[in-house]
């Protein structure tokens, strides 16, 4: 039989089997009463068998319904349990005793006397004894139901098992005739994709077909071109050989070229070392110690000067001449004629090695110092200061205006991004260069990092100035923040962290006045690995404090006593600076560079081996005329001191 018609057939007999009435002998409270609840049921039987003999033991047990095994016997199982009755077994009944009273002519016997006592006892022993075999005939009886309603019970779990596997089974072949359709419509879906494709197919096989012979077509053109082709690689074959003997004649010429190549590139090094020989013995015609002279423009809200308070004469060939001289007149009220006239102006004329009127730009500045600068790269110790009266134009001059105006860039970013641009050309040359930056500023004798961030900032006592090694001449600074730098963005930003941390303070002069000198300091260190050379030098920038003397009139609050500390402490460091330079210009023994923490500083940068410049930053007002005439004096000092020929620090 198909699987489905015998799902089908055993789940109607499991109905049939559930609707079924149940035909067990006894309910499950009938099983349940003892033998004093049966003694009612059993009087009639009492009653009929006094006085009768002995009853034959019929034997009513119900056969027992045989164990369902498989799902095919099932249904015959089931009518079976149908048809079958489940009828209780009779008791058994024993003889009575010997002393039970006969029957006559098959009558109850008749009551006994009252006096016979033992006869009465005799009749009510042999009672007791046939309710005792019958009360164990009733046991047996329900102990035998109990096992056929076990028996009953496991039938009807075995059922129950039997129906929900059925049950399950149906289901899955339900879902298998449910995915069977699925799978048919998907099949049918299938065979008209591919009966279009077919069709496609077809018209792409009738398409090639014309292709092909388009193919064979263009086969015989180019079986023709290629038997022209075949001719013409002969000929190019026999060309070739001649090619071969040029190409060897060529490589030949190669190996020339490579030998011309690599004494061109000797010849090339030995002029790129007389460019920098002849570049530094141009600085030093120029002079080791050179002093620019740079006149601040008048600012919105100043009063503009008396003409002829300054003058820029010029030189001998005329206004195309790089002016090189200034004039500062100067009238004294105090001073006076024996008639009682006030004096006569005093004009005092000053001569440098270039004057920057006030008209000049940044990058006209710059210009001017660009090779010095680049004598950096060359191994030379380069010192460059802005001096001059508080509000002169220093700071300008070092670091620039305004952020964001490229016109008013100072020299140092400039000067960084010299150096960065000419450190990539050389490298073509195989020069390798690396910069490592610094910011520091001494502050009434003590140095403080600029570059310091987080918990490092106004820690600058903890700095100190130490010699690096044993036996080495070059200076570092402790607990400074030494960064290395490649870029000018990077410049940028140490830039405008060193002018947040840089100590200023409002004084007679200016509203917010540099109180302390920076110092920039670039340490450069150069490589050609090619030819085992080396050379190392610092680069310093210096923006010194201003240099405006004291006040005699000045009260002395507790400002102004800080003030006056601070004016103290740069005035005393200035004046060693001036004192190294001219024991230096003077070739003496002791040069006091430890009688103040700038010049200590900057010791190896100072001196014979170095090159130094000075701007003296001057302002145009009347007003101020006594810090400018003592800022050109200095100036003009330090301008005539001549040291001697500065040296390559290379290896």
């Amino acid at each position: 039989r198909p699987p489905l018609l015998e799902v089908k057939a055993n789940t109607e007999l499991k109905k049939s089997l559930a609707k079924a009435p149940s035909r067990l002998p006894l309910s499950g409270s009938r099983l349940k009463r003892g033998p004093e609840q049966m003694e009612p049921a059993l009087e009639p039987a009492k009653k009929r068998t006094r006085g009768l003999g002995p009853a034959p033991k019929i034997d009513t047990l119900c056969p027992r319904a045989p164990p369902l095994s498989t799902a095919s016997q099932s249904q015959g199982q089931a009518a079976v349990l149908k048809n079958q009755r489940l009828v209780p077994p009779a008791p058994a009944q024993k003889p009575a005793a010997s002393t039970a009273p006969p029957v006559v002519g098959g009558k109850k016997p008749g009551r006994r006397p009252g006096w016979d006592l033992k006869g009465q006892l005799c009749d009510v022993n042999a009672e007791l004894k046939r309710c005792r075999e019958k009360t164990q005939t009733l046991d047996q009886e329900n102990q035998q139901l109990r096992a056929q309603l076990q028996e009953a019970q496991q039938q009807a779990s075995a059922l129950g098992t039997e129906r929900s596997s059925l049950e399950g089974e149906l289901a899955r072949v339900r879902a298998q005739a449910e995915q069977g359709q699925r799978e048919l419509g998907s099949l049918s879906a299938r065979v008209r994709e591919l009966e279009e494709r077919l069709s496609t197919q077809e018209g792409l096989v009738h398409t090639l077909q014309k292709e092909q012979l388009e193919l064979q077509e263009e086969r015989r053109t180019l079986t023709t071109q290629l038997e022209e082709q075949e001719r013409r690689l002969r000929a190019s074959e026999a060309a070739l050989s001649s090619s071969q003997a040029e190409v060897a004649s060529l490589r030949q010429e190669t190996t020339a070229q490579a030998a011309l190549l690599a004494e061109r590139g000797d010849r090339l090094h030995a002029l790129d070392m007389e460019r920098r020989r002849l570049h530094n013995q141009l600085q030093e015609l120029k002079g080791n110690i050179r002093v620019f002279c740079r006149v601040r423009p008048v600012l919105t809200g100043e009063p503009s000067p008396a003409p002829g308070f300054l003058v820029f004469p010029a030189g001998p060939g005329g206004p195309a001449d790089i002016p090189t001289r200034l004039s500062l007149t100067r009238s004294d009220d105090r001073r006076g004629t024996l008639t009682g006239a006030p004096a006569p102006p005093t004009r005092h004329d000053f001569s440098f090695d270039r004057v920057f009127p006030p008209e000049s730009r940044q990058d006209e500045v710059f210009e001017e110092i660009a090779m010095l600068v680049q004598s950096a790269l060359d191994g030379y110790p380069v010192c460059i200061f802005a001096y001059g009266q508080t509000g002169s134009g220093k700071t300008f001059t070092m670091e620039g205006g305004p952020e964001g105006d490229p016109q008013l860039e100072g020299l140092i970013p400039r000067a960084l991004r010299h150096l960065f641009a000419v450190a990539e050309e050389m490298s073509s040359q195989g020069w390798a260069y690396s910069f490592v930056a610094s910011y520091v500023e001494i502050y009434n004798e003590t140095v403080r990092d600029l570059l310091a961030t987080g918990s490092r900032k106004g820690q600058g006592g903890e700095c100190e100035i130490r010699r690096a090694g044993p036996g080495s001449e070059e200076l570092t600074v402790t607990n400074a923040r030494y960064v290395l730098v490649s870029c000018e963005k990077e410049v940028r930003t140490l830039l405008q962290l060193a002018h947040q941390n840089r100590a200023v303070a409002r004084t007679a002069q200016n509203e917010r006045s540099s109180r302390s000198h920076s110092v920039f300091q670039l340490q450069i260190f150069g490589e050609h690995a090619a030819r085992g050379l080396k050379c190392g030098a610092p680069l310093n920038l210096i923006d010194l404090a201003g240099s405006e003397r004291l006040d005699p009139s000045l009260a002395l609050g507790r400002e102004e006593r800080d003030r006056l500390r601070e004016t103290q402490a740069i005035n005393s460091s200035l004046s060693t600076l001036g004192l190294v330079i001219m024991a230096l210009s003077n070739k003496e023994p002791h040069v006091p560079y430890r009688n103040s923490k700038l010049t200590y500083l900057l010791q190896s940068s100072l001196g014979g081996s170095a090159k130094m410049l000075m701007f003296v930053n001057i302002s145009p007002l009347e007003e101020n005329a006594s810090e400018s005439l003592n800022s050109l004096r200095f100036a003009s000092k330090v301008n005539q001191c001549v040291i001697g020929t500065a040296q390559a620090n290379k290896k």
